[in-house]
């Protein structure tokens, strides 16, 4: 029988007082946790900041592939084979086509990422015009995750009107050689402590199922935790065909779900969003992990096609949850139901993403 107090580990993390990392290695590995119980805590958490929302994020894959970095988990690495469908930077009416859509999606937030070590000075200037004028056309908060960038950078972005900057630690230090080789661990935390001193939120998390353990998984929800991140993607690794990293490792459901609800309990004003791989590796669990994530994202991912709209939207209204939007979860449903195709309704969610659905705003 578990040692564990349920109700101890919800009301200290309402103190916020987060379970230690021996406890949160527990949480993972302990075989006589009882899992509802340990759900139930960590929803007395997630309710009580963030009551039965879910914030629905929208990522723009604004460039893909062209990249010089080495991570291994990338389908837009240099040294991936995956066959993705690459193409430079789309344009400024793309980009703010994707924004509209977005919002009217329902989206709480719009995300833009770019391929690469980090932008140029021109491109910095270039993602300030575009924040500014989404910002002033749409109610959405904006994220933007361009890669390494210093403290003019961030101040640059900051004064332009961006919200958030997405820079994952995605592994621990210890294991991040063996993740990555062209840049260091110590670099990201650089940039997100640029971000920081910028006064921009920070958005930042990881990817499991790349061989790290237990306690290593811990270890990285209590340093998000000492940076302040504020918003705390968990990601469990899509295996995709040409990546150096191709193969997720260790990941049950129930595992998984035991990660989002030990992240909730360290983090618990954060929020936590079951990111990449929800669909693939909580299967049947995943409307229950909405009671411990308060967020996830819609559309898919980088490269790869994630559950249709339909389905996402009706798993939270199934699940007792709504969502955090200008739009009605019952409209913006019975909405993308009469448009929904059958491809879009029968794809796989680890089926990578067509050039047409990657640029379906191209002019």
């Amino acid at each position: 029988m578990s040692s564990i107090d349920y109700n101890k580990l919800a009301s200290d993390s309402l103190e916020d007082i987060p379970p230690d990392r021996e406890t949160c290695t527990a949480l993972l590995t302990d075989p006589n946790i009882q899992i509802r119980r340990l759900v139930d805590a960590a929803f007395e958490v997630r309710r009580t900041y963030f009551g039965r929302k879910v914030q629905i994020h929208i990522i723009n894959n604004a460039q893909n592939g062209h990249c010089p970095e080495d991570c291994g988990y990338c389908a837009q690495a240099r040294t991936s084979d995956a066959a993705i469908a690459d193409y430079p930077i789309k344009n400024d009416d793309e980009i703010l086509a994707e924004a509209r859509s977005a919002y009217e999606s329902g989206a709480f937030r719009y995300c833009m990422v770019f391929a690469g070590r980090g932008p140029s000075k021109r491109r910095v200037e270039r993602l300030c015009g575009l924040i500014t004028k989404i910002k002033q056309a749409y109610p959405i908060q904006v994220c933007l995750s361009p890669g390494l960038l210093d403290r003019e950078d961030t101040a640059n972005l900051k004064a332009a009107g961006l919200d958030r900057l997405n820079h994952n630690l995605n592994t621990s230090e210890a294991r991040y050689p063996s993740i990555c080789t062209t840049h260091t661990y110590q670099d990201r935390i650089h940039t997100l402590e640029a971000a920081n001193q910028s006064g921009l939120e920070l958005c930042s998390g990881m990817i499991c199922g790349m061989g790290e353990t237990p306690d290593e998984i811990s270890g990285i929800a209590h340093t998000l935790r000492e940076l302040g991140v504020s918003s705390i993607p968990v990601n469990f690794l899509i295996p995709i065909a040409g990546n150096a990293v191709s193969q997720a490792t260790g990941l049950t459901p129930d595992y998984c779900l035991r990660i989002l609800c030990m992240y909730r309990l360290v983090n618990p004003r954060s929020e936590i969003r079951m990111a990449a791989g929800r669909e693939t590796h909580l299967g049947d669990l995943e409307p229950l992990a909405l009671h411990a994530a308060n967020s996830l994202f819609m559309d898919g991912y980088l490269n790869t096609r994630g559950s249709s709209r339909v389905r996402t939207l009706q798993m939270i209204a199934d699940a007792g949850f709504t969502v955090d939007s200008d739009h009605a979860l019952d409209n913006l449903l019975a909405e993308e139901t009469r448009a929904a195709s059958p491809d879009e309704l029968e794809a796989k969610p680890e089926d990578l993403k067509s050039r047409e659905q990657l640029r379906s705003f191209a002019s």
